[in-house]
């Protein structure tokens, strides 16, 4: 091999990133599924988008969309399933420790994403390297599932990288080609570049990496801050020399944005907490966790800052009850003052999540008030929301049935559900009395559908994990 392909990195950083994670495991576990578009999420009124197979990405849909909006885009052929945390939990671990066997030291994003920096890789070409990106592709292909691979001189190159080369792709940035690579890229392709910064580099005319690049260190500090104004320079120039480490379990995650005119009612109030839930959800959806507790944060025009949480005794996933624990915490800016910042948390992770509601009996709601100093501009530099959102009709309970007004029993679509002749399925719909079932597993291909009657005692909810046949898991990293 000749040019590129024969420079010599001093340092490879490789980000391994999960096509379509959500969407690719039902379609893994639910084969009728495959090739369909499928929309995971919920479908009530605030349903948003958490995931969107290939098949429906082509139509435009895409996470963090309204769930509405995505099933208009898709038409009649979209497939809508709620999420189902413990399964993804559970295929990421097996995925990751593949990887953790070629590249021992690995830094998770999420549940379906993760920087490596393989020591043998120091010095190696860039066709060397595209060579190791396509034996973990083939390790992940053996579970049924597809990854990009992006991979470059640092944190910064190699994400990106990923990126361009979903779906089911490697892209690999020659050494030395970090700050052409950059140039013509969107600015708001940097990490730390959220709405504000994004609109505040707007209006000054930068819209490219390169435009940032050209500014000097002070410009930069004036513009984003004097704290991270010079990180994103360094970025910016293709300089990231952030090492590659391990992260322990956060113990809170959350989400929040300041805003360029403050939240003066409480209706735009209310409206800011339903995005902080949602993108702090999709965040607790990547982590594996439930939450037991919902922590809201309000920083007044005049830089205080009032928190206040609602905690329970069990823990969810279910961003319905976590948005209205959420909602119940606000207070009305016409008694407390205009608001320049809207956050929610989620504390209390555990793993034993219950599938259980908030009600307003469980809650003990605690508040607290700080005053702080003014902030530095770096502070109002929010992340681009990654918001997921799921409805009460489309979260799982202990039993999977509810009655709707009549009486009847009925079925959460999605449902993972047992027959003792049939074996392991899951709710394709119910109403009416009925219950349609679509009998099948990873291994099986795509199964038969049944109707039964709603209230049948043959039919019982059972594991998601079942859906998966893995008898043998390996530990857990």
């Amino acid at each position: 091999m000749s040019g590129i392909d024969d420079e010599r990195g001093t340092r490879w950083v490789l980000h391994v990133d999960m096509d379509a994670f959500f969407a690719s495991v039902e379609q893994l576990t639910r084969p009728t599924l495959r090739g369909r578009p499928v929309l995971v999420g919920g479908v009530g009124g605030r349903g948003v988008v958490a995931g969107a197979s290939y098949e429906a990405r082509r139509f435009g849909a895409h996470s963090a969309m309204p769930m509405h909006q995505a099933r208009r885009m898709v038409g009649s052929g979209a497939v809508v399933v709620p999420p189902r945390g413990s399964i993804y939990r559970v295929v990421s671990v097996r995925v990751f420790s593949m990887i953790r066997e070629a590249i021992p030291v690995i830094e998770m994003l999420s549940f379906d994403e993760a920087f490596g920096e393989p020591v043998h890789l120091a010095g190696a070409t860039r066709a060397e390297v595209v060579e190791f990106a396509e034996e973990i592709r083939a390790r992940i292909a053996t579970l049924g599932l597809s990854a990009s691979i992006g991979a470059g001189s640092g944190k910064q190159i190699a994400k990106i990288a990923s990126g361009m080369a979903k779906p089911d792709g490697v892209t690999a940035i020659a050494p030395g080609g970090e700050r052409d690579f950059l140039r013509p890229l969107s600015v708001r392709k940097l990490w730390g570049i959220g709405p504000v910064a994004g609109d505040r580099l707007h209006r000054l005319g930068i819209e490219t990496i390169g435009e940032l690049a050209d500014l000097s260190t002070m410009e930069v500090s004036s513009v984003l801050g004097s704290t991270i104004g010079p990180a994103l320079h360094r970025l910016a120039n293709g300089i990231d020399d952030r090492l590659v480490a391990e992260r322990s379990s956060a113990k809170q995650i959350s989400a929040e944005s300041t805003f360029a005119d403050d939240v003066t009612s409480m209706d735009q109030l209310l409206l800011a907490i339903d995005r902080a839930a949602a993108s702090a959800h999709r965040r607790l959806l990547d982590d594996g966790r439930g939450a037991r507790t919902v922590v809201l944060k309000l920083k007044r025009s005049d830089m205080s800052i009032l928190t206040r949480s609602a905690t329970t005794a069990t823990a969810t996933t279910d961003v319905a009850a976590l948005t209205a624990a959420a909602r119940r915490l606000a207070l009305d800016p016409v008694d407390i003052g205009a608001i320049r910042l809207v956050g929610v948390g989620y504390s209390g992770l555990t793993s034993d999540e219950q599938f259980l509601l908030f009600t307003p009996g469980e809650d003990s709601v605690e508040v607290a008030t700080t005053d702080t100093s003014e902030s530095d501009p770096a502070d109002e530099v929010t992340p681009e929301p990654q918001s997921a959102n799921s409805s009460a009709q489309g979260v799982q309970t202990a039993s999977g049935r509810t009655r709707d007004d009549s009486g009847q029993i009925t079925w959460a679509t999605g449902t993972d559900v047992r027959h003792p002749d049939f074996g392991h399925g899951w709710v394709q719909g119910s109403g009416h009395g009925v219950v349609s079932v679509r009998f099948e597993t990873r291994v099986t291909g795509p199964g038969p559908a049944r109707t039964f009657r709603s209230d049948t005692p043959d039919l019982e909810a059972a594991d998601p994990l079942d859906s998966l046949v893995w008898s043998v898991d390996p530990p857990v990293s």
